[in-house]
Parts: structure tokens; sequence; C-alpha cells
């Protein structure tokens, strides 16, 4: 066990965090913290909207100092570091980077925060690993499945914590649903589920192209992804929308989903994945990431379907961004404000809301774009990521489990490109039956940049 342990006491882990007393009552651990020698020393990568509010919410449940801030945009930077001088109790200014292997070189971190865009969480996941620090990676883990086959073999290696920010698994209500309901029988034999995403995120103007601002070094954005020719800047939702940075709908919202069923019911990797779909409606801009999809994941005696549309309108208006549990005794709906079981029988309905936790922590209410549902969920999947590193124990969104939901929406994007269900083998690491499959596991790095794969971690 590291070093760093010492700074944990189990008689004083978090004082009063209301949705630790709701998850304690589920049968989850409420843990106190105690502030016994020098606060853990934080990084963060990736100083946009969720790399802050993932930041802000660990700085909420633990005595921390961040000390270093990594951003390619120089003004988002600056304005993250006076943000975070503002908050922290030493009211310092954290060391500011453009370039992450530079923050990391300094290899002082307890702990590093990533949340850059989808096509860089692999490679600096690993090169903090190899930094010594553990990790706190946003979802997905991985824009190709290799790179996901890699961090797990380096988590592996280098004996660190890695917690994935898909933080449904500690979302009070849903931690509720999956005891009282899904646990408890009352769904009967469940042999049918829908996912689904019916928002309208599907970013698709028509920019021009234009210089790169001074205050942002482009090509270090970029790294190993095709380099785009600028047309502005590429924050929030304007990188989500390229394939070459992500992929689309399916692996930014299908994973959060998928995920979710998957721990609720013991889930582990599909039999088998088909997808279809495309660009069917909003053709007119420069997006190029499927407007539609439909992908099936195969498990024994049970289908999960997911569906996305970014137009028209929600099969549910209820439950727009969702997993729908089909039992023989009742259905449950759930998402990450609320849950509804609804029994087939003469039975009770039950009705679960979003804990919100505003009285105690006034901050929230005044912090930009922050998601107020989201919040008590990120802070208890903080406190469960550090008591993982405490305790030695598997954090609840380990990254084995990551990369298997991830993976999965990886290989559903495969199967719409080559019209036809795919068969992943971990153990060999193949499609089976499928070479043409097998050669898209690993795309291809810009030249400069080295693709990790598993074996450079034995």
């Amino acid at each position: 066990m590291d070093t760093q342990n010492n700074l944990f006491s189990r008689r004083n882990f978090i004082k009063g965090t209301s949705s630790l007393i709701a998850l304690s009552s589920f049968g989850a651990y409420a843990l106190d913290f105690d502030y016994r020698e020098k606060p853990l020393k934080v990084g963060l990568i990736g100083t946009g909207w969720y790399g802050k509010s993932d930041l802000f919410r660990l700085m909420q449940v633990a005595p921390i100092e961040v000390v270093s801030l990594c951003d390619p945009d120089r003004n988002m930077l600056s304005e993250a570091g006076k943000l975070v001088a503002l908050r922290q109790k030493s009211k310092k200014t954290p060391r500011l980077y453009t370039d992450y292997k530079k923050m990391l070189a300094e290899r002082n971190l307890d702990i590093v925060l990533i949340g850059s865009p989808d096509h860089w969480h692999a490679l600096q996941g690993i090169e903090a690993l190899k930094a010594g620090a553990h990790v706190y990676l946003q979802k997905p883990i991985s824009v190709d499945v290799m790179e996901g086959e890699a961090l797990v073999a380096a988590a592996n290696k280098y004996g660190k914590v890695i917690q994935v920010g898909t933080q449904r698994k500690s979302t009070p209500h849903l931690v509720e649903a999956k005891k009282n309901i899904v646990d408890a029988g009352l769904l009967g034999k469940i042999s049918h589920v829908e996912i689904c995403c019916y928002y309208h995120m599907r970013a698709n103007d028509n920019p021009p192209l234009q210089e790169v601002p001074d205050f942002f070094d482009y090509e270090m954005w970029t790294g190993p992804a095709p380099l785009r020719p600028f047309d502005g800047m590429p924050h929030r939702r304007w990188w989500r929308t390229f394939m070459e940075y992500g992929n689309g709908i399916m692996g930014d919202m299908c994973v959060h989903m998928l995920d979710t069923v998957r721990w609720m019911l013991d889930l582990g990797w599909p039999q088998k994945i088909s997808s279809t779909g495309g660009i069917y409606v909003q053709k007119d801009g420069k997006s190029n990431i499927a407007d539609t999809q439909t992908a099936i994941f195969e498990f024994e005696e049970l289908d999960c379907v997911w569906n996305h549309r970014s137009w028209g309108t929600p099969a549910d208006p209820d439950y727009p961004w969702s997993f729908k549990l089909y039992g023989e005794k009742g259905t449950l709906s759930g998402d990450v404000k609320k849950y509804d079981f609804v029994p087939t029988g003469k039975g009770e309905k039950i009705h679960g809301d979003v804990l919100y936790e505003r009285e105690k922590y006034p901050e929230d209410l005044t912090e930009k774009d922050i998601e107020l549902h989201a919040a008590p969920a990120t802070r208890a999947h903080m406190i469960d990521f550090l008591n993982a590193i405490h305790t030695g124990s598997i954090p609840v969104a380990n990254i084995q489990e990551a990369h298997i939901s991830t993976a999965s929406c990886i290989l559903a994007n495969m199967a719409m490109k080559l019209g036809r269900p795919l068969v992943y083998d971990q153990k060999q690491r193949i499609v089976v039956n499928d070479p043409e499959a097998t050669q898209l596991l690993q795309r291809t790095y810009r030249e400069g940049w080295q693709h990790p794969l598993p074996e450079m971690f034995k």
C-alpha cells in the first residue's frame, strides 16, 4: 500500500455528507476523512467544463492541494488557475502547463484528474500511472479497443487506482433502485433492456476556416488524432461532433447507460454486438457522427437495445436519456434524476428522485454550468475513489469494467460501419472470424505519436 495512504483515517473520512448517508443505507460504505498530515497533491489535465467540475467535487470532499493544471488553451488555463486559487484553502495558484508531459515529469502528484477530450484519455491515463499517480479518468477510457487494453495492462503493471467517471454507479437514487428493486427481485427474470438518448446534442454547423489564435496550441490539443483544418475553438461541443476525437453519441452517452445496466445486472462482455445507423437527417453541416443509431448488445437470454436520435421527439418524453429494465414481474425506468418501478400485477408503484445537496454545498449554486443533479453522485464517486486508494480495494468504476463498457460502444460503431455483427474475444484481442474488424481495433496515430499496446506493460 502507498505511503500516501497514511493520510487517510477510517475514523474520520468526510463528515456529514448526505449522499454518503443515503449510500450507507443501501449497504455502501460511509467513511469520514481527516486531515492528518499533508493534503494530497492533485493535478488536472484538461481545464474545460467537466475537468473543473470533477476537480471542484474532489475539493469538496477531501483536503487536497491542487498543485498543477494543464491545458493547451492558455486563456482557459489561466481562468482555471484563478478559480482554483479562490477555492483552495492555501489560496495558491497552481503551476500552469500547456504540455501534460512536462506537468507529469515533476512526479509530485498523488492524484491526476483527466478531463481532456476523448482522444487523449488512454495516453494521458497511462502517462499519469507511469508518473506514480492514482487516476480519475473521464469516460470513455479510449477511442479504440487496443487503447483500452493497453490502459488495463498499464493499471495492472503500475498498481495504481483508476476510477472512471461513470458516476451513475455512485448516483444515490440509482444505488437505491439497484438494492431495493433489482437486487430485491421485484423485477423477476430480466430478459430485455432498452437504453436511449434523444437529446438534440449534435453540433452541426459550417464555420469557416480561420487562423489558430496565439493562446491556443492546436498541435498539442490534437495530439495523436488527425489534424483537422482549424475552424474555431473546439471546446465543449464542437470536438464531440467528429469521429476523429471520439465515438459520437454512442461513445459519449451510451457508455453511461450501458455501464449502468451492466452494473445493475452484473453483466460482463456482450456475446455479440450489432448496429445500424448513420447520418440520416442532419446532413447540412460538418459533423460526421451518426445522428441516428440502433445497437444490440446480446447477453445470455437478454438483449440490451440502444437507440439515439439527435432529432425528433423522444420515445418516452419522461425518460429521454435513460434505461428501462423489463422483467417478468415489472419494469424499472431510470435516469440521472429519477426512477420508476411499475409492477405487472397489483403491486405498488415505486418512485425515487435525485438527491440534491444545495444546503450542504451552497457553492454549487454559483458554479458556472454545474450539473446540480450530478454533483452528489460525483462527490460520492470521488469518495469511493479515495477509499480504494486508502484500503487497496477495487473502486466501483474500475478500469476493467469501464473498458468493457467503452469497448462495447466502440465495437457497436465498428459493427455499424462494417454492416455485420461482431464478437470480441478479449483473451486473444481479436474479433472472432473477422480479420478486417480486428484491424479496426487499433486506429492509426498521427506521425510523431506512438499508439500504446498491452504488450508494452508486461
